[in-house]
């Protein structure tokens, strides 16, 4: 399970590579009938991947150049990165240099680049860092609720959640920090303590990342259009631009 900036998937979607260098598709599904006018995106993610923070904000900014010309219905899919991290999560140094073995000096190296990327597009990252990593999963049990409640409060949760993660760095198994992040979205904070009190939504949860996984989704953020495109990485905003606007002009 992977976090970053593109990497390549394989699966029964379409990927869409390297836009902004040679148009490529490659087909790894049949044609489907012609598509909606409405573009259906689901963009598949982790809370404690800033690499997803940073395609979502490039994601919007896209969308917000393309206003009147590319319309879209935006859908939170769940991702782990780190489904078995126990209660309290892990030193993040200790955890990088574990997973991906890197070195201090690298994992410094890389937090600048995601800091400089989180500002060409509005995101700001702690300069310090987070200390720790956490279990998202209760994160995620609330994002599905959002979504079946109220999906038009599920991006406004998707991003408090994207912010108390890494601008910042709170405890993101925290049921106190998830319920103010669900009235920062202005969701019923009470139905959302029940919830966490429970196992409400975690077949679901689970099922839905089986789903994923099992369509060869490895790698986040994974942005999956109609069912059938998949732009694979925190891409600038001219890709996801780019990629849209010829999706949409194709239907």
């Amino acid at each position: 399970m992977h976090c970053g900036a593109a990497r390549r998937s394989a699966g029964i979607f379409k990927m869409i590579e390297n836009w902004h260098l040679t148009n490529r598709v490659h087909i790894l599904l049949p044609e489907l009938p012609a598509m909606t006018d409405t573009l259906k995106i689901d963009f598949v993610s982790d809370i404690s991947c800033p690499w997803c923070a940073i395609g979502l904000a490039s994601l919007e900014q896209a969308l917000a150049n393309l206003k009147g010309e590319v319309a879209a219905e935006l859908h939170f899919q769940p991702f782990e990165l780190n489904p078995q991290m126990p209660a309290g999560g892990q030193d993040i140094s200790e955890h990088l240099t574990q997973k991906y073995g890197s070195s201090a000096a690298q994992q410094t190296q890389i937090r600048d680049t995601i800091r400089q990327r989180g500002a060409d597009v509005g995101f700001t990252f702690n300069a310090g860092g987070r200390g720790r990593i956490y279990n998202t999963f209760d994160a995620h049990r609330l994002l599905y609720w959002a979504e079946t409640d109220q999906a038009a409060l599920q991006p406004a949760l998707k991003k408090a959640l994207l912010t108390a993660c890494h601008t910042r760095s709170e405890n993101m198994e925290s049921h106190e920090v998830l319920l103010r992040t669900v009235e920062q979205a202005g969701l019923d904070v009470e139905r959302a303590r029940a919830i966490l009190a429970s196992d409400e939504f975690a077949q679901e949860v689970r099922e839905r990342e089986a789903y994923y996984t099992g369509a060869g989704i490895h790698s986040v953020p994974a942005v999956i259009i109609n069912d059938q495109h998949l732009i694979s990485g925190g891409q600038p905003a001219a890709v996801f631009e780019q990629a849209l606007r010829q999706i949409a002009q194709a239907q």
